[in-house]
This record gives C-alpha cells, structure tokens and sequence, in this order.
C-alpha cells in the first residue's frame, strides 16, 4: 500500500499526526488514545498497513 494511501484513510477516520520522527512519523486516534508509528517508506507492507489501520481503528 502507499503511503499517502494509508495517511489518507487514517486521517478520514479521525486520526492526526502526533510528530515527526527520524523514520517514523507517529498517529494518534484521539477518541481511543492508541498511538503508533508510521514508516516513512513510499510504499508499506499490506499486513503491516492493515495491522495499523486495524489498532488505530
């Protein structure tokens, strides 16, 4: 999956960035708390990207 694909379906869903890391940028959904990093890769693993959009959800 793309990243920018990624971004965009976490962000609809109500999360926002919480900083900019070296190789990670890390996301929160604020009605949940749950946080996780985001690899700064133009293109992430498919399970890897269900897993975040699955935990952050």
């Amino acid at each position: 999956m793309k990243r920018k694909d990624l971004i965009k379906k976490l962000t609809d869903s109500g999360c926002v960035l919480v900083r900019h890391g070296g190789r990670h940028d890390l996301y929160k959904n604020p009605t949940t708390g749950k946080k996780q990093p985001i690899p700064r890769h133009n293109e992430i693993d498919e399970n890897l990207a269900k897993h975040i959009i699955k935990e952050l959800a």
